[in-house]
């Protein structure tokens, strides 16, 4: 797979079982972005019914029409409209069902962190401090994700996606930050869709954990806690924070604090309020104690954030 001279992936050997494993090779001076069309009769898309193999760097797959069987790990998915699945690296996939495949439409992107420069975490377990690259760790460890793209967006995905594919290919004047510019914005609207995490977990076929996330979603501004969480769905603490981990990898404190910073970040962003007007209005009842919480997530104040978002 090709999306720009001088980058391309390469099977790597360092793996002496399981599935082929496939690293990305870049020119200087070129993004480590790469695209892959699916479907349409492209060469690069099925690559044969069952081949499974992994990625030693994110991807993300968007289909416009749906089709066949996407298989990561143990679980396997059919294929919808609308659907994005997100994998981290090292997620092992396979596509399955030749019944079905002609019909896929869709893209791939696979591109490497630093493409947006020095300040991208290089390591996967702190990319849910980046919110870009947050909806990939989301995946890591746990499997795939899928989200679903709405009706009335999908022609805008195409079209983007296209629009970054055509960067790529035609290497005019200034494609460089074309392309950056591009995938950012793929990556904003992947971004958005996952914060519906609890839709997604309706979506997977995991009910509990949608309850468990619709009521984070409405209650974490009022500092909400495990036990009450628990109490919402009608489990004990203790019962729910396994549940909760073993199906995301985190448990349910953690996903109310990445609620709540999550929000925290878009109103030191676009609002003038002051840090501890902040703190309060996302659920922290101790301006100090969010603080804390900041500094310890994003390796600075809230106020030394606001003012590297808008330099």
């Amino acid at each position: 797979m090709t999306g720009a001279v001088g980058s391309k992936t390469k099977r790597v050997n360092h793996r002496h079982e399981g599935p082929p494993a496939y690293a990305m090779e870049t020119a200087p001076g070129v993004p480590p972005v790469l695209t892959v069309r699916f479907g349409r009769g492209t060469p690069e898309w099925p690559p044969g019914e069952g081949h499974a193999h992994l990625h030693e760097f994110p991807l993300l797959a968007f289909f416009a029409r749906g089709g066949g069987v996407m298989r990561f790990a143990d679980r396997a998915w059919r294929i919808a409209d609308g659907d994005v699945y997100i994998l981290a690296p090292g997620e092992v996939v396979a596509v399955e069902d030749a019944v079905g495949l002609e019909d896929l439409d869709g893209w791939g992107v696979l591109f490497l962190p630093e493409v947006f420069g020095p300040q991208a975490p290089g390591s996967l377990l702190a990319w849910r401090t980046h919110p870009l690259l947050f909806p990939f760790a989301r995946g890591a460890g746990g499997g795939a994700s899928r989200v679903r793209v709405p009706p009335e967006e999908r022609l805008g995905w195409s079209a983007r996606l296209e629009m970054l594919d055509r960067e790529l290919r035609e290497r005019r004047d200034g494609y460089q930050p074309a392309v950056i510019a591009q995938l950012t914005l793929v990556l904003v609207d992947l971004a958005r869709l996952a914060l519906n995490v609890a839709g997604e977990f309706r979506l997977n076929g995991e009910p509990l954990l949608a309850d468990v996330f619709e009521f984070i979603e409405a209650r974490y501004a009022q500092g909400i806690s495990l036990a009450d969480v628990a109490r919402a769905v009608n489990l004990t603490p203790g019962y729910l924070t396994t549940i909760v981990r073993q199906k995301t990898g985190r448990p349910v404190q953690e996903w109310i604090a990445e609620r709540q910073l999550t929000q925290a970040r878009r109103l030191l962003a676009e609002t003038d309020l002051s840090v501890d007007e902040i703190g309060i209005a996302v659920g922290y009842r101790d301006p100090s104690y969010f603080v804390r919480q900041f500094r310890r997530a994003h390796g600075h104040t809230p106020l030394a954030w606001r003012r590297a978002s808008r330099q």
